[in-house]
Formats: C-alpha cells, sequence, structure tokens
C-alpha cells in the first residue's frame, strides 16, 4: 500500500534574470515518458526552444517547454532537506543514477 505523500507548496523564486524562464522537458524516444531536464531564459517560445535543442535536446524525440511561472512546485521535504539535495547532486553525491553515458553533451539539469 503506497500512502499518498502530503507536501507543501514552495514559493517562486525570483531568479534574478528578467528574461523569461521556461521549463525544458524532453523524451529520448517517442514510447518514454517526459521528463524535466532543466530551464532556459528565453524571451519566446522560440528562442526559448532553440535553447533548449542546443542545451538538451540534442538525443531528444519531443523537446516540451512551458513558462516557469505557470509551474507550481510541491515538496515532501523541508527547504534545509531541498538545498542539501542540491548540494550532494552538485558534488556528485546522489544516490540516483545519472544515466548519461556521453559526457561531452551531458548537461547538469537544476531545477528551478
Amino acid at each position: 500500500m503506497v500512502e499518498n505523500a502530503r507536501g507543501s507548496a514552495l514559493d517562486g523564486d525570483d531568479r534574478g534574470n528578467p528574461t523569461p524562464q521556461w521549463e525544458v522537458f524532453i523524451r529520448a524516444e517517442t514510447d518514454e515518458p517526459l521528463r524535466h531536464v532543466g530551464s532556459v531564459a528565453a524571451a519566446s517560445g522560440t528562442e526559448a526552444h532553440e535553447h533548449a535543442s542546443r542545451l538538451f535536446g540534442w538525443d531528444a524525440a519531443d523537446i516540451w517547454l512551458c513558462p516557469a511561472e505557470a509551474v507550481e512546485r510541491h515538496t515532501t521535504r523541508g527547504l534545509a532537506a531541498t538545498v542539501d539535495s542540491r548540494s550532494n547532486e552538485a558534488a556528485g553525491d546522489s544516490d540516483e543514477p545519472h544515466g548519461d553515458s556521453n559526457a561531452e553533451h551531458a548537461t547538469e539539469a537544476r531545477d528551478a
């Protein structure tokens, strides 16, 4: 039996960049689910697609974008745990597999 996790909404954060932010989701194969890979700053959807394709889409079958302001984030972890998790991932201490064996194209995706 799986318990329903109760999460709390996270406040939006000002990223310090006046350019609109876009969340990027890709699918490597058409039968795979979309996965969030990061975000880009761009004035338009077309420009965001160009940036996302260059940064994240070199092997993607599909690239989906949405304005970051339309994304509502929730977490079951406290803010300190979220920051600690990001620090560990940046240092390479994450228990999760990174899955990208092509290092020259690997881009570390970070939640905004």
